[in-house]
């Protein structure tokens, strides 16, 4: 499973919130929605938020491995 626990962790310590996610930088609030529930988003969504929050895709998503 893709976890996107870190973008959040990423965001506080940029000081970037999710109201300006969507009022700044343009990003649908079902994006977000998507990323909170950790269901699948594109490469190009995962693009725009390193640009946003200039990092490298393991700051904002790792990979959690079932243990099933």
């Amino acid at each position: 499973m893709i976890s996107y626990g870190r973008l959040w962790t990423t965001m506080k310590k940029k000081n970037i919130s999710q109201y300006a996610l969507i009022h700044k930088y343009n990003i649908s609030p079902g994006q977000i929605t998507r990323l909170k529930r950790n269901e699948s988003v594109s490469t190009h969504t995962i693009d725009m938020f390193c640009q946003i929050l200039k990092c490298n895709v393991e700051e904002i998503m790792e990979c959690v491995i079932d243990e099933d």
